[in-house]
C-alpha cells in the first residue's frame, strides 16, 4: 500500500457534528448508570464487554480478519464477526481497513488513520469527529480489504452492523429492563470504545519496547489488562501477524487464551507463534 493508492489527504478536515452527537448522546445516558445499578447488570457489563472486546474486536476483528494470524471454519469465523459488529466499532470492512492502514503506514501523519504524531486526542477519537473521506467511504476504504470485500456477508455485515444494537437491546430490556441495558448496552460500549482507543493513543506514548521497530509502539500493562492483551503493542508491531501478542509470562493475553482453546478443540489452525526470545 503507497501513498499514490489513496485518495489525497484533506488538508483541514471537517467535524462531523453527526459523529459529535452520536458520541456525546451515549457518553452523557452513562451518567444515568448509578440510578440502575444491579448486581446482575454489572455481571452483564462485564460479560459482554469481555465477550465483545475480547472475542469480537481482539480475537475477531484484529487478530482473524485484520491480521489472519490463525485461521478458523468459515461458519465459527463469521459468528466470531458478528460477535464484533455487535461491538459497536464499525463494520468488519471498515474496521480492517483502517486497521491494515494503521500497520502499513503506522503513525504517517496522513497515510495513518489514528496517527499518534498527529497528537493524543487524535489517536485517541478525534479521528472519528473529523472523518476523512480516504478512510470513511466504502468506495475508498474496501480497497484495503479486499479478502472481505468479496463477500457479500461482509459486505452485508459491514453496511447493516448498526442494526444489530436493536435485537442486542431488546433481548438486554426483556432479560434484565433499564438496568441491564444501561450496563449491557451503553455503558459496555463507551468503556469498550475508550479501551480500545487506548491502543491508538496511550501504547503510542507510554510503556516499554522489547523491539526497536520504526514507530513508537510500546508495551503498555494497565491497556493490556484493559483490552485483553492488545497492550503489548510494541510486540505485535514487531511480528503483527503472529496470534500471540503477551510473549514473556507476565504479560498475560487474555484473548490468546481463548484462541489456544480453539486450537486444542481443533478449531483454530496455522496458529502463527512468535519465535523464541
Amino acid at each position: 500500500m503507497t501513498a499514490q493508492t489513496l485518495m489525497p489527504p484533506l488538508r483541514n478536515p471537517q467535524l462531523n457534528w453527526v459523529s459529535v452527537g452520536f458520541f456525546t448522546f451515549v457518553h452523557g445516558l452513562v451518567l444515568l448508570t448509578p440510578w440502575f445499578f444491579s448486581w446482575s447488570a454489572l455481571g452483564m457489563f462485564l460479560l459482554l464487554h469481555w465477550l465483545f472486546g475480547s472475542i469480537g474486536i481482539c480475537l475477531g476483528y484484529h487478530r482473524l480478519l485484520s491480521h489472519r494470524s490463525f485461521q478458523v471454519p468459515r461458519p465459527l469465523e463469521y459468528a466470531i464477526a458478528i460477535i464484533g459488529a455487535l461491538a459497536l466499532q464499525g463494520g468488519p470492512i471498515f474496521w480492517v481497513a483502517g486497521h491494515r492502514l494503521h500497520h502499513a503506514h503506522t503513525e504517517d501523519v496522513t497515510l495513518d488513520p489514528y496517527s499518534a504524531q498527529r497528537g493524543f486526542w487524535w489517536s485517541h477519537m478525534l479521528w472519528l469527529l473529523y472523518p476523512q473521506p480516504e478512510f470513511f467511504n466504502y468506495e475508498e476504504y474496501e480497497r484495503f480489504a479486499p479478502d472481505l470485500a468479496r463477500q457479500g456477508f461482509y459486505r452485508w455485515l459491514n453496511r447493516y452492523f448498526l442494526l444489530l444494537q436493536v435485537p442486542l437491546l431488546l433481548l438486554l430490556y426483556l432479560g434484565g429492563g433499564w438496568s441491564w441495558v444501561l450496563y449491557g448496552g451503553v455503558l459496555r460500549a463507551v468503556c469498550l470504545w475508550h479501551s480500545t482507543w487506548f491502543i491508538n493513543s496511550v501504547t503510542h506514548v507510554w510503556g516499554y519496547r522489547t523491539f526497536d521497530v520504526p514507530d513508537n509502539s510500546r508495551n503498555l500493562w494497565w491497556a493490556a489488562i484493559a483490552t485483553y492483551g492488545e497492550g503489548w503493542h510494541n510486540n505485535h508491531h514487531a511480528y503483527p501477524h503472529v496470534a500471540k501478542a503477551g510473549w514473556r509470562w507476565w504479560e498475560v493475553d487474555v484473548t490468546w487464551w481463548a484462541i489456544a482453546l480453539l486450537q486444542s478443540l481443533g478449531l483454530a489452525k496455522k496458529v502463527n507463534l512468535p519465535p523464541t526470545l
